[in-house]
């Protein structure tokens, strides 16, 4: 009967991670903005994020990304670190990170993303989890990640902390 329960358990605990990291990959083609409001959808930026530890008062990890542009352009990659200042307790061995990105304006300049975004997250893990994140900020705080974003990890974690992400054009 112990046998079951721990294979059962198993089971489960990779259902749950397949489906995050699924998840995660699929925000790019599934995420509607409902509110106009913010501006212009410009694209969307998908970042890996490296593992990492959690310390009680913060964490700091790796970014490699991605932008596509919305009007077909060819891919814009940046590099970076997303550090969190607050509750972070645990361990992720990876993440999968997509914002839709919004801008006063439809235009689109190679490595204008690049800059400082700050912000808020909150994440919960065990096995396969999830996140979110509110961010703000960029080229003199004119482009914005979307409001609300989510995030799919593998690791045992919780956090509340307020968040900041460097990026950098590569």
């Amino acid at each position: 009967m112990k046998n079951t329960i721990a294979t059962f358990l198993a089971a489960a605990s990779l259902a749950q991670s397949l489906a995050t990291g699924v998840m995660a990959a699929d925000l790019a083609t599934t995420y509607r903005q409902p509110d106009a409001r913010d501006g212009v959808r410009i694209g969307i930026l998908a970042c890996d994020i490296g593992g990492g530890i959690g310390y009680l008062l913060g964490s700091a990890k790796t970014l490699d990304c991605a932008f596509s542009p919305s009007n077909g352009a060819a891919l814009d990659h940046y590099t970076g670190a997303i550090r969190k200042f607050g509750v972070d307790l645990g361990f992720t061995t990876r993440g999968r990170l997509v914002w839709a990105v919004f801008a006063p304006t439809a235009g689109y300049h190679r490595g204008s993303l690049g800059g400082l975004y700050q912000g808020a997250t909150a994440e919960a893990t065990l096995a396969g989890g999830i996140g979110t994140n509110i961010l703000f900020g960029g080229t003199s705080g004119s482009v914005h990640l979307q409001v609300i974003s989510l995030t799919g990890q593998l690791g045992l974690n919780v956090a509340a902390t307020g968040t900041s992400v460097t990026l950098t054009p590569g």
